[in-house]
């Protein structure tokens, strides 16, 4: 699976490099792996950059492999995925999605789950289309959208389905900066690492009760709507 976990600093930074990024089994399992790398580091100091390559960030669950292996085994994948939101939401460090490209339904919702998200000014969209493939949110996607978005903002991308640029998504508070190509993934690795230092137990606390309801929603998901 096209994933690696390197530093630069006190920042951890995870890309994803394998096409459109789709979520399955092997891409899950190696998302947990390199966070279980930045959890057990040793550091005083710690944060986590997550970004794609080239025109994709992420393009959301792999849809066709799992909906070919049956209901059963689609609903196992996406509560597991919905565990790893929890996790990412209730990471003891900062965390910042940098949107290098298209970040689309369950890669939207990944990139929510970061406490700041940085994307691409001139290219790529974020979307939630599940509107328009007719598949409902789950309870704890729900809630991560609604969480995570203003309310008039979130009624919007879940109703409308529509595809903002950056700049847009920008201004509708989906994102915190739109920025260059060229300065995605740095600006988000100089505001990683600028919050470096508030890594620890008080930092999870703070999240773990900011976000009790969704995180419980998330992990106990039973993976559909």
């Amino acid at each position: 699976m096209g994933i690696s976990l390197d530093r630069n600093g006190d920042v951890f930074v995870l890309t994803m490099d394998d096409g459109e990024n789709r979520m399955n089994r092997p891409w899950l399992d190696a998302m947990n792996a390199a966070l279980d790398e930045v959890d057990a580091a040793g550091v005083p100091a710690k944060a986590l950059v997550t970004t794609g390559s080239g025109k994709f960030y992420s393009n959301g669950l792999d849809l066709e492999p799992l909906m070919a292996a049956g209901a059963e085994v689609m609903a196992d994948f996406v509560a597991d995925a919905e565990r790893l939101f929890a996790r990412i939401i209730a990471a003891p460090y900062i965390t910042v999605a940098a949107c290098n490209g298209h970040t689309f339904a369950a890669g939207a919702m990944l990139s929510l789950c970061h406490d700041f998200r940085v994307m691409r000014s001139d290219r790529g969209f974020f979307c939630l289309p599940e509107v328009d493939l007719g598949i409902p949110f789950t309870p704890g996607m729900d809630a991560l959208i609604k969480h995570r978005l203003p309310q008039v903002v979130a009624h919007e991308v879940m109703v409308t389905g529509t595809r903002y640029g950056g700049e847009a998504a920008a201004a509708k508070g989906i994102v915190h900066h739109a920025v260059a190509e060229t300065a995605v993934l740095p600006q988000a690795i100089e505001i990683a690492a600028g919050l470096a230092t508030k890594a620890g137990p008080t930092m999870r606390t703070i999240k773990l009760r900011l976000y009790s309801d969704l995180i419980d929603l998330l992990e106990s998901s039973r993976g559909t709507a």
